[in-house]
């Protein structure tokens, strides 16, 4: 997964790559070049006393290492653009995916594992990109030329690195491997730490109102030790990683000197040679060492990578038309012909065989008790979600054929849940339609009963808004959701229960307004108060997700007995008359 994802996003950035390795490649050879340089200048300039010679050769030295500065700034630099430009579009590509999802990938992934996959595992595969390239390309370089010319300096006493470089792989590969499933498990509990610390922001009143200050710190405790523990267990690996490292490289060098002393004093070996054979000797346990570190981020940039994958590679339930179709005229008329929708996997459907017929210039309510599939009925229609049975039609068009932009326009919703975006009252109204001028904002704040609040703000349509629209009350928020759907002026309007925090007042002015404005288009509303919607051209009942009635409010209490046992939980037998 990890490199199949790098090979996919690292493609545009070939040419830099390239450069990268020759910047590397220059200065790695340099780095290589100089302990040669510092052996002759101590065989044959400091023991035969030849100064001109040292600083000869010490000139030829200080060109050498302004290569190598020159070539590892290079290379910082570049490689640092690339791994950044590279988490730049990990990070986009799974936004732009989790745009395309469907109501069902959203609840399958879970929003705080979906922001996590976004934020954390994305950067551990940026850092990966950036070590790579600063690191890990000039590793294998080092170790390869620095064992040669180590070879060069003294064949017998090269044997040596046959015991230590295996030594030091092997020790390191058996530390690695025990990494990577606690890897996993941390990004998971990093996920389970972002559940917990959502749902205790957003749901702060409930915490407070209820008193369960304590219950939420356990809990949030609890999540915390959690991942307090398999971090400890990570650390305890990646602790005993570096000691193991240095311990082979300290006993690297006692063996060294311990052998090249003996073959100096036999005169089989120089001085020079023997210090220069200690420094390739380094250089090259210091590859080793710069491979162990990345050896270290692999198996969490592994995890990281197949989370990320997971999102990339979950195709859309919702796609669009492959030839998306565009009607001639466009009236608003929507149809629903034996609608149904089942999640996977699920022992019964949500919605079975649902029809209806909502005309322009009409209003079609649609009622019923708690879970019986009002909302996932009107999600149908925008596509939020696809039938999996029967069709949805917009001016007689199927909905899944239909050009997404043409739905867009033609269907406006208030969801059961408005959500603002934070910025100011302008900005959020102007969400569906960017070109409304500022008469018109007022005009549908109007309509919508938000005028006299938005007048008393500081700023007017310029006062802020918090995310979620936290700084307004619930009615408010339902009220500028509704203006923000007049000002899109769409020829579908739909309302999921958008009146259940206003007033008795405000909802019936509200609702006298928009008979006004919306008596061209198609209405369709969903709601708990009776009083909401006994004023419909037509009735849609549902049950258990069927449509057990159909009619006038007058009809169905008639001859419905569901709905005359919602109307009566509600009115007295006088008032629903």
């Amino acid at each position: 997964m990890l490199v199949r994802l790098l090979r996919r996003h690292l493609r545009p950035y070939q040419a830099t790559l390239w450069l990268v390795v020759v910047l590397q490649l220059a200065q790695t050879i340099a780095a290589l070049y100089l302990p040669t340089l510092n052996a002759d200048i101590v065989d044959d300039g400091l023991v035969k006393g030849d100064t001109g010679y040292i600083l000869r050769i010490g000139g030829v030295m200080l060109l050498v290492t302004l290569v190598q500065i020159a070539g590892s700034i290079g290379a910082v630099y570049f490689g640092a653009r690339t791994a950044m430009g590279v988490g730049r579009d990990v990070r986009a590509a799974v936004f732009h995916r989790v745009q395309d999802f469907s109501a069902r990938e959203v609840g399958q992934f879970g929003t705080p594992s979906l922001i996590t996959r976004t934020t954390n595992d994305v950067q551990q595969i940026q850092m990966l990109v950036l070590m790579t390239l600063t690191l890990m390309v000039s590793a294998p370089i080092m170790c390869i030329g620095g064992i040669v010319l180590a070879i060069g300096q003294d064949g017998p006493l090269s044997l040596l690195l046959l015991v230590i470089v295996p030594v030091l792989a092997i020790a390191v590969g058996l530390i690695v491997s025990r990494m990577r499933p606690a890897f996993r498990l941390m990004q998971t509990r990093i996920d389970k730490i972002n559940q917990v610390l959502r749902e205790q922001i957003m749901g702060i009143r409930v915490i407070r109102a209820f008193v369960r200050d304590r219950h939420e710190r356990a809990r949030f405790g609890d999540a915390n030790e959690e991942l307090l523990t398999v971090s400890l267990r990570v650390g305890r690996l990646m602790a005993l990683m570096f000691p193991t490292v240095m311990l082979v490289m300290n006993v690297s060098t006692v063996a060294v000197m311990w052998f090249g002393g003996h073959r100096i004093d036999d005169g089989q070996m120089q001085i020079g040679a023997l210090t220069a054979f200690l420094t390739y000797l380094l250089q090259i346990l210091m590859s080793v060492m710069m491979a162990t570190f990345m050896f270290m981020m692999v198996p969490r940039a592994e995890v990281s990578a197949e989370r990320i994958s997971e999102v990339l590679d979950t195709e859309p339930s919702v796609l669009p038309p492959a030839e998306p179709v565009s009607p001639g005229t466009v009236r608003g008329q929507l149809e629903l012909t034996g609608a149904g929708f089942c999640y996977p996997g699920a022992e019964k459907p949500v919605l079975q065989d649902v029809s209806l017929l909502a005309r322009p210039g009409e209003t079609t309510a649609v009622i019923g008790s708690t879970g019986s599939g009002k909302t996932t009925l009107l999600n149908l229609i925008p596509r939020l979600m696809d039938t999996t049975t029967g069709e949805v039609r917009v001016d007689g068009v199927d909905v899944r054929r239909l050009d997404p932009a043409v739905l867009a326009a033609t269907v406006g919703m208030v969801p059961q849940k408005p959500y603002l975006f934070s910025g100011t009252v302008a900005s959020n109204l102007r969400y569906g339609n960017p070109g409304a001028t500022d008469e018109q904002l007022w005009h549908a704040l109007e309509i919508a009963q938000g005028k006299d609040f938005v007048q008393k703000m500081d700023a007017g349509l310029d006062s802020p808004i918090a995310q979620g629209g936290t700084n307004v009350s619930g009615g408010q928020r339902q009220r500028l959701a509704i203006a923000r759907m007049l000002v899109h002026r769409p020829e579908i309007y739909l309302f999921d229960d958008s009146f259940s925090a206003l007033d008795y007042a405000t909802d019936a002015a509200l609702r006298r307004a928009l008979a006004t404005e919306t008596r061209d288009a198609t209405v369709v509303i969903v709601a708990q108060r009776v009083s909401t919607i006994r004023g419909a051209d037509r009735i849609i009942v549902l049950d258990d997700g069927r449509v057990v009635g159909t009619g006038t409010h007058r009809e169905l209490m008639d001859g419905n007995e569901t709905y005359r046992e919602i109307v009566l939980s509600q009115l007295t037998e006088q008032e629903a008359a």
